[in-house]
């Protein structure tokens, strides 16, 4: 098997960590920082509390590369690998077998007879499927450091990120749901006449699901355990560049005890793993993540099928509104961990900042230098602030939107530019006087580039913020709660933050996609 040094993360395509100004000299090693002592404490200095963070698991070996049916491990139906990489890097991590259109028919066969009356998974117990999906979480407790370091090195997030932020949210959700399994209960209905009446919730059958790249094992868990506590049967398809943490989740899935066929993971890529996936006449509901283009192709194959559900959740181009009567400082580190978490990758990023008028500048400076401050680099290290983007395609696309706002007139305050000519790292960026019909101002970008507006009045900016086809999220900053009500009440989005952005404990919902 593949065997993954930490110290490899640093090479000719990846710096261990530098801001935008200049160049830290850190080492490779996760925990060695040096030359250090005049950087503020979240950069890495050594020191009693550091020494408790948790690190990644040095020299990890990646245990599984093939697919998941019916709790066995399995060779591809027509013997093709895809390569998976270290996107800080681009060295190759593994290989991993890919699925295609025969292997989801053998998964879907296999998922068909664990959902068959009378087999092991229809006759449990809904309480002891909650049990499954606890003990599930505990054996993601058990293998958090290696899950977050899998998680870091195939999707370049950054470790801590991971472990404290992505997998903290993979246990709660499987343990939230496994709360739920034995508490679904229709209800009995009063009607005129001599009759009895009731509903009851039944699971709906064999469940398809796609997920992204950006946010790999919390997505697992996001569309497995609702699935899985409702009695359902699964089969998952990872996105190619990171299925590293999807894989270790089946062997984890396998180990807690689920029946044979309930959950089935294939790698795969879009065009066939992922198409036979929606076209199948014998998957009864279908849930992917990912671009608006793509959830389209998703919903028509449904259609063109056998009418399968459908749940997407797509892409988003979310305003965040900073009033004057704000906190202002608090405003700026709210719009930036809304907007640069994850390198940008995330379809609730607040992308669009509309700033009132009398506080622009000073927002529009305060935010710039916090950019400039960033640490890009290694992230596997801490003290790091960002990491790669996932791959070619996507850091060649923020490049080319960028390029298209400085073309069409908008204000670079800062960044807007790779961070050198080896790696997919590129600078947090900041525009001002952006207007609403420049591309960055109206296009989903998925990268670290803020784009900041002013606006004068309440009316004004409600109707800019919702002059957009997306509809997904939104964030108001104000002391005002007469005014927070007001504009969040009159936004087209499916959630909206007051004071914070990115906060999860709450029903998700969208408005347009």
């Amino acid at each position: 098997m593949p065997v993954i040094g930490v110290e490899n993360v640093q090479s000719a395509g990846a710096p261990s960590a530098c801001t935008v100004g200049k160049q830290c000299n850190m080492s490779s090693e996760p925990g060695n920082c040096q030359n250090h002592q005049d950087h503020d404490p979240d950069h890495g200095d050594a020191g009693p509390a550091k020494q408790t963070m948790p690190m990644p698991v040095p020299d990890l070996e990646v245990q599984y590369t093939k697919i998941f049916i019916d709790n066995e491990w399995h060779e591809s139906c027509s013997g093709r690998k895809m390569p998976v990489h270290n996107p800080a890097t681009g060295d190759l991590l593994c290989e991993v077998e890919e699925a295609d259109t025969e292997d989801v028919d053998k998964a879907v066969r296999s998922a068909r007879a664990a959902f068959q009356l009378g087999s092991p998974w229809r006759c449990m117990d809904a309480s002891d499927r909650g049990l499954l999906l606890n003990r599930l979480a505990d054996l993601v407790e058990r293998d958090r450091l290696r899950l977050a370091t899998l998680e870091a090195l195939d999707s370049g997030k950054i470790f801590l990120m991971a472990y404290f932020v992505d997998l903290m949210a993979t246990i709660k959700t499987l343990r939230y749901y496994g709360g739920w399994a034995d508490k679904i209960q229709g209800k009995t209905i009063p009607v005129d006449g001599e009759y009895f009446t009731y509903t009851r919730h039944e699971p709906i059958g064999v469940c398809g699901q796609i997920i992204p790249w950006n946010f790999p094992v919390m997505m697992f868990a996001w569309k497995i355990a609702p699935a899985l506590c409702c009695g359902n049967t699964v089969i998952i398809k990872p996105a190619e560049q990171t299925p590293l943490t999807a894989l270790h989740m089946a062997y984890l899935i396998k180990e807690a005890g689920f029946p044979p066929g309930v959950v089935n993971v294939l790698p795969g890529y879009g065009p066939t793993a992922g198409s036979a996936i929606a076209h199948h006449m014998d998957i009864d509901k279908i849930a992917f993540t990912g671009s608006t283009a793509v959830g389209k192709l998703i919903q028509k194959a449904a259609g063109d099928s056998n009418l399968k559900r459908v749940t997407l959740e797509l892409g988003g181009k979310n305003p965040n509104i900073v009033f004057a009567d704000c906190d202002l400082e608090y405003a700026v580190e709210q719009a930036h961990s809304g907007l640069f978490f994850n390198q940008g990758q995330c379809c609730l990023a607040g992308s669009r900042v509309f700033v009132e008028d009398s506080i622009y500048e000073e927002f529009v400076f305060r935010s710039a230098e916090k950019a400039r401050n960033k640490v890009l680099g290694n992230p596997l290290v801490p003290g790091v602030d960002q990491g790669p983007q996932i791959d070619q395609k996507q850091f060649d696309k923020i490049l080319e939107l960028i390029e298209s706002g400085k073309r069409e007139g908008a204000t670079l305050e800062c960044g807007g530019a790779p961070l050198d000519r080896k790696s997919l790292f590129i600078q947090p960026t900041v525009f001002s006087n952006v207007t609403d019909d420049m591309r960055i101002a109206k296009e989903e970008i998925f990268g670290p580039v803020q784009q900041i507006m002013r606006f004068r009045s309440v009316n004004e900016v409600i109707q800019r913020a919702n002059a957009t086809h997306y509809g997904l999220a939104a964030g108001v900053f104000t002391n005002d709660i007469d005014k927070a009500l007001t504009v969040s009440s009159a936004l087209q989005a499916g959630m909206v933050w007051g004071e914070l952005l990115q906060c999860h404990e709450y029903p998700m919902s969208l408005r347009r996609v």
